[in-house]
């Protein structure tokens, strides 16, 4: 598996693909400067090579993987989502609604804080 497209093709349930694919098209819409690769199985985006957030589906959910330090900045607003907050991630369930505007403000928040980031993961 080398890209994202890749990684939709192994999603058999078409309802959970598209959603999915559509937070995949949101986020390279808000945040066209993020890198894409595929790790872990799973696509994620970085900023200078170090990690932002990773998405992957499950038969019944979407885990969002936005590190440790977002998750405990935004548990209030995870948890205001009625998500399920995990130790390392969150999960979206298939009929629960994206709250798009969690996730860009997730993600403006590793790309802040880890601007002088020099490794993949935070230490």
């Amino acid at each position: 598996m080398e890209t994202f497209e890749d990684y939709l093709d192994t999603i058999d349930d078409e309802e959970m693909k598209q959603k999915v694919a559509a937070i995949h098209q949101h986020v390279e819409k808000e945040f066209p400067d993020l890198g894409k690769r595929i790790a872990w199985n799973q696509p994620m985006y970085t900023d200078h090579d170090t990690f932002i957030i990773a998405f992957s589906a499950a038969k019944n959910h979407i885990s969002v993987a936005p590190e440790k330090a977002a998750l405990r900045r935004f548990k209030e607003k995870i948890d205001g989502s009625d998500y399920d907050l995990l130790k390392e991630t969150f999960k979206i369930k298939r009929k629960q609604p994206v709250n798009y505007d969690l996730l860009d403000d997730m993600i403006r928040f590793n790309i802040e804080d880890k601007k002088d980031c020099g490794t993949f993961w935070r230490k």
